[in-house]
C-alpha cells in the first residue's frame, strides 16, 4: 500500500520516525505508539558507506514504525535547493531499504530555528545544543506532521 492509499484510508495507528537530514549528521525522532507525541531518539553520523541508512532501516524494524517522515528543507520562498535535493535522494535511498513502510517528504522550513529556540528556552546554551540540535529538529519535523494529520474517530486518545 502506498502512503497516499494509507492517507486515504485514514490514520494508521503506530509509531512514526522523523528524520532531519544534514550533510554531517542525521537527527532522528520517534513518536509514541498512538502517533501523538514525538520524542528525540538519536543522532547518526552521515556515512559514505550508507551505514546511517542501514541504522535507520534497523530502527524502523525495531520500533515497528508505520511511516517515516523526512524533512525537506526549502528556502523561505518555497524554492528547492541543493539541501532539498539531498534530502530527496536520502529519502529515496531509505525507501529502498524499508520495504512497504511509506516515506513522506514534508516541508521543514525553520525546523532547526524552532528547535534551537526550544532548546534555548529550556536553558540549553548554543555550545551544548550541538549534540542535540539534529534530534530536536527531527522532533519538530515529526511533531508538525503528527499535528497536521486528521485522526479518525476510532483513533482519538
Amino acid at each position: 500500500m502506498t502512503g497516499d492509499e494509507q492517507r486515504d484510508r485514514g490514520w494508521l495507528p503506530g509509531r512514526r520516525l522523523g528524520v532531519d537530514v544534514g550533510t554531517v549528521r542525521v537527527g532522528v525522532a520517534l513518536s509514541d505508539v498512538t502517533g501523538m507525541l514525538a520524542s528525540p531518539l538519536e543522532t547518526l553520523r552521515r556515512a559514505k558507506d550508507g551505514s546511517d541508512l542501514d541504522r535507520l532501516a534497523g530502527l524502523v524494524v525495531t520500533h515497528e514504525v508505520v511511516e517515516v517522515v523526512v524533512g525537506l528543507p526549502r528556502h523561505l520562498s518555497g524554492a528547492s535547493g541543493a539541501s532539498a535535493r539531498d534530502a530527496s535522494t536520502y529519502a529515496a535511498a531509505l525507501t529502498s531499504r524499508i520495504g512497504d513502510v511509506p516515506v513522506h517528504l514534508v516541508d521543514e522550513r525553520l525546523s532547526t530555528v524552532t528547535a534551537a529556540s526550544h532548546l534555548r528556552a529550556g536553558g540549553i546554551d548554543s555550545r551544548r545544543q550541538r549534540a542535540v540540535i539534529d534530534q530536536a529538529a527531527a522532533v519538530v519535523i515529526l511533531q508538525t506532521y503528527l499535528d497536521s494529520r486528521p485522526r479518525s474517530a476510532g483513533t482519538q486518545p
